[in-house]
C-alpha cells in the first residue's frame, strides 16, 4: 500500500526540550517525521535524521524533496548564532534576500519566511494544529489554586498591556501587580523575569501575574510563545500568583509536569480564549 504522503513532516529542531515532545506528539497523531537539527542549537540526545547550519538549508530542501516531504514545522529556540555559521549557500541566499524584502519587523519577518518557504513548495505547518495536546486546548484554570478578584483585575490589565505591546511588535509577556511591573522586549521571556525576581526578592507575600500572550495579526505558524517548568519557577520565585497564557496558541512543555509545578508552588495557570 502506498504511504499517504499527506502525513509526511519535517521537523525543524532549535533548542531545549520542545523538540522531543512535539516529535513524540506528532507521531502519536499519525505523523511521519522527519526531523532535522539545527546545528549548535538542537539537543543530541534528539538524534536527528539530519543536521544543518543556519546559513545551509539547499541539503535539507534536497532531502525532503526526495523523500516526498512538502510540509515542515519550526519548533525549539534559537539563540546567537556563530557567524561562521552564516555562510548561505546559493538556495538559502535566494530564500533570505526574499525574506529581508518582504519583512519589517520580526513578526513580519516569520509571514516573509513562509512566504519564501511556499514559493520553494514547502508549507510551513503550525505544530500546534498538528499536535493540539502540546497546548492548553481549552480555556479556563488548569491549576488546584483559583485568582482572586483581585488577581482577575490584574488579569485584565496584563492581557491589555500584552496586546499593546505585541501589536507594536515589542514583546509577548508582561508582569503586572496593579501597575506595569516589566514587559519582554529583546532580551526575552527568561531575563525579564529574572529581573522580575531580582527585583522582588524581598517581598513577603505573593502578589500580580505573569501573561504570555500571543501578538495581534502574529503568524502562528512559527515561534509561538511557550512556558515550562523553568517559567512556573520562576513566577513562583518572582512572588507572583499566577500565568495567563492563550488557550490553543501557547506551547506548554510537560504539560503534567508544569501542572504539577504550579499545584506545589500555588499558584494558578488560567488558559484565556
Amino acid at each position: 500500500m502506498k504511504k499517504n504522503t499527506d502525513k509526511k513532516i519535517a521537523l525543524v529542531a532549535g533548542a531545549l526540550d520542545l523538540p522531543f515532545f512535539t516529535r513524540d506528539a506528532l507521531k502519536k497523531n499519525g505523523w511521519d517525521v522527519y526531523t532535522i537539527g539545527i546545528k549548535n542549537f538542537y539537543d543530541a540526545r534528539l538524534k536527528p535524521d539530519m543536521v544543518v547550519r543556519i546559513g545551509g538549508a539547499w541539503p535539507a530542501a534536497r532531502e525532503l524533496r526526495r523523500r516526498g516531504i512538502s510540509k515542515v514545522t519550526f519548533v525549539g529556540a534559537l539563540g546567537h548564532p556563530n557567524l561562521s555559521d552564516i555562510r548561505p549557500d546559493l538556495w538559502s541566499l535566494s530564500a533570505f534576500i526574499s525574506i529581508l524584502r518582504h519583512q519589517r519587523g520580526y513578526d513580519s519577518m516569520a509571514v516573509a519566511l513562509n512566504k519564501a518557504l511556499g514559493a520553494r513548495g514547502f508549507t510551513v505547518v503550525a505544530a500546534q494544529d498538528a499536535a493540539p495536546e502540546l497546548t492548553f486546548e481549552t480555556s479556563g484554570i488548569k491549576t488546584r489554586t483559583k485568582p482572586t478578584r483581585a488577581d482577575l483585575r490584574n488579569i485584565e490589565r496584563a492581557v491589555d498591556v500584552s496586546h499593546t505591546i505585541g501589536a507594536a511588535d515589542i514583546g509577548a509577556s508582561v508582569v503586572v501587580d496593579k501597575q506595569v511591573i516589566a514587559v519582554e522586549a529583546a532580551e526575552g521571556t527568561a531575563k525579564m523575569l529574572e529581573r522580575v525576581v531580582e527585583m522582588r526578592a524581598n517581598k513577603k507575600r505573593a502578589s500580580g501575574v505573569f501573561a504570555k500572550m500571543t501578538k495581534p495579526g502574529q503568524d502562528l505558524r512559527i515561534d509561538i510563545p511557550a512556558i515550562g517548568v523553568d517559567t512556573v519557577n520562576a513566577v513562583a520565585a518572582a512572588h507572583l500568583r499566577g500565568i495567563i497564557v492563550n488557550a490553543r496558541t501557547c506551547f506548554v512543555v510537560n504539560k503534567p509536569a508544569v501542572i504539577a509545578a504550579a499545584n506545589r508552588a500555588k499558584i494558578f495557570i488560567m488558559a484565556v480564549d
